[in-house]
């Protein structure tokens, strides 16, 4: 609308650079915090005294605020009116206390009509983008293109005078403002890696929405609103200066009207509505700052390791597997044939980025998947998991786990398959761990979401997996929160949580790049352990030769998309058949000839 472009209430509603789209999640001792805000605790204490004078308005005075007594006007201080009568002979204190009433309940209605329209619209749109967010984000701008005045008179002439009406249209009219902090801060949320790991552990949308990306979305709508409050007193107090106002309800507006008109008789008329307002108002704008400081938001935002994905099962190209695809083993576990992944490209075509990959991984079996950054490595197990963008356009001849489809399955059956029975093993342990939980929440969610166990019961399973996988106190680590522990201890809490709810596959992608030569080595021990305990079928992703060589029963190389030889792996380190494969084992330091001296551009020997 106009008075967004301008300047006006939806465009002091929307995101500006103290409100930061990628908020940090409110923190524990927040009151404690705020406290510590004198200017802030007092302008809380103002808009308290504020909404209680206005509640026992009937009981502070026994004046009505509409009853006029012209013989009484402008009448001075003291007697039955202590703060004296207006132009009309209104009782001033009974204008005063109904008129902040009117001006709180119709600030509450904008706020009100703002979030219930622009609160789960900005959820979805921002969570699960697609057509309702183009739709949604369409009729966002539309709106705003609007010149809101003219809406506003528009409806107040076909439906008549009223403050409530007038306030609804406004909150219709701030809530693409709120839209759009919400949408943003969601879209920066939900590319994180621990909303990711959350969705490989099988959890669903809703409860991931409720744990990890709603509260980013608390701290930023918060100030935002108190904000709005304080747009919504101005509004509301000059619409009833106008006259656009209910003309039989008391208003701080309508008294600044009245004493405008008698601004020569009795010019301190305008004093008291006019600091009723620009202090409340101030108030208002003063609690948003203390909030933006107490909950973090404007600060440096998390760095992005990944775009944004969501769950989207693979689609298939005919609708049945090719009848050329060979028998499966009797102990496959995950079988794969002819998968392909494709994106779209500027030019409307489509660029593939996986070219008919086929692997089995048989019960028991860990099975290295390696190649050079950008091979394909992780689009492929991506595929598997469902978890690729859904601008991604992915076909298989055959997909099946333990004999199970999974082209086309469901969002639903996908998340009760990720998590309980195939477990995901992320890269950048500290990325994966979402930083507003303990690790014990963060653990004993899945457990209680996938296998019914109390909260007590997945307690004591998870610290019984801590302690499995080499975690000397795991009862402290339990109750602490992700930045409390190192990468290796973050890298063995993600293995516990891959495990936790006894899954038939696990898949490891690149599970040992962010740690130390020491403890890549303790944890492939302990991949290897587990695998071999839990009859495991893994898939490890992964360009590291030496883990493949430490680990691997399988190997399959890929380079630029497509499969260039699988083989048993001490067959392919005897005997590497293609000349890729051979590039890759001849690039490998151990027992190679040492290298020459480095030369400097002149030719010299340094």
């Amino acid at each position: 609308m106009s008075l967004l472009s301008d300047g006006g209430p939806a465009a002091a509603a929307a995101p500006s650079s103290s409100v930061a789209p990628t908020a940090v999640p409110p923190r524990a001792g927040v009151a404690r915090r705020f406290l510590r805000k004198p200017v802030a605790v007092a302008s809380v204490a103002w808009l308290l005294l504020v909404a209680v004078l206005a509640a026992a308005a009937p009981l502070l005075t026994s004046a009505s605020p509409t009853a006029s007594s012209i013989t009484n006007a402008l009448a001075p201080f003291g007697g039955d009116s202590p703060l004296g009568t207006d132009g009309l002979g209104r009782d001033v204190l009974a204008q005063l206390l109904y008129g902040a009433r009117t001006s709180l309940v119709g600030a509450l209605i904008v706020v009100a009509v703002a979030l219930v329209l622009g609160l789960p619209a900005g959820v979805l749109a921002g969570y699960y983008r697609g057509r309702f967010d183009a739709a949604a984000s369409w009729v966002a701008n539309l709106v705003m293109a609007q010149p809101a005045i003219i809406i506003l008179l528009v409806v107040l002439a076909q439906f008549g005078r009223s403050t409530e009406l007038a306030m609804l249209v406004f909150g219709v009219v701030i809530a693409p403002g709120v839209f759009r902090l919400v949408r943003a801060s969601i879209i920066a949320v939900r590319g994180e890696l621990y909303v990711d790991a959350a969705r490989v552990a099988g959890l669903s949308d809703p409860r991931i929405m409720r744990r990890h990306v709603l509260p980013v979305v608390v701290a930023p709508t918060i100030i935002q609103m108190s904000q709005v409050l304080g747009i919504a007193i101005v509004l509301q107090a000059g619409l009833e200066f106008i006259g656009l106002g209910s003309a039989n309800q008391a208003s701080w507006g309508g008294m600044l009207n009245d004493a405008f008109a008698k601004i020569y008789a009795a010019p301190n008329l305008l004093l008291l509505p006019g600091l009723a307002i620009v202090v409340t108002v101030t108030a208002c704008s003063l609690v948003g700052n203390g909030l933006r400081d107490v909950l973090g938001v404007g600060a440096t935002p998390p760095v992005r390791r990944r775009s944004a994905v969501r769950a989207v099962g693979p689609v298939v190209e005919d609708g049945r597997p090719s009848s050329g695809t060979a028998p499966a083993p009797d102990d496959a576990l995950l079988r794969v044939e002819g998968l392909r992944v494709a994106y779209p490209e500027p030019d409307g075509g489509e660029g593939e980025v996986v070219h008919g990959v086929s692997l089995t991984i048989r019960r028991g079996e860990v099975h290295g998947l390696v190649g050079e950054s950008g091979s394909g490595k992780s689009q492929t197990a991506f595929a598997v998991l469902g978890l690729l963008p859904p601008q991604a356009h992915t076909s298989a001849t055959t997909l099946t786990f333990d004999g199970g489809d999974l082209r086309g399955i469901s969002r639903r059956g996908m998340n009760q398959l990720r998590g309980r029975r195939i477990g995901y093993i992320p890269q950048e342990p500290m990325s994966n761990l979402d930083p507003s939980f303990r690790i014990g929440s963060q653990l004993t969610e899945p457990m209680r979401h996938h296998l019914g166990l109390s909260k007590a019961e997945a307690k004591a399973k998870a610290i019984q997996l801590l302690d499995r996988v080499g975690i000397v106190d795991p009862a402290r680590v339990f109750d602490s929160y992700p930045h409390q522990i190192s990468g290796g201890m973050a890298q063995r809490v993600l293995i516990a949580g891959a495990l936790s709810c006894d899954p038939d596959l696990l898949i490891a992608d690149e599970p040992t790049t962010a740690l130390d030569v020491t403890v890549q080595a303790e944890v492939l021990d302990l991949v290897r352990d587990l695998q071999a305990e839990r009859d495991l079928g893994v898939l490890l992703v992964t360009h590291d030769f030496g883990v493949v060589a430490d680990l691997c029963d399988t190997v399959t190389v890929m380079r630029a998309g497509e499969v260039v030889e699988s083989a048993a792996a001490a067959q392919l380190f005897a005997d590497p058949q293609h000349e890729y494969t051979r590039s890759l084992l001849a690039a490998t330091l151990e027992g190679g000839p040492a290298r020459a001296a480095l030369t400097t551009p002149a030719g010299g020997t340094r």
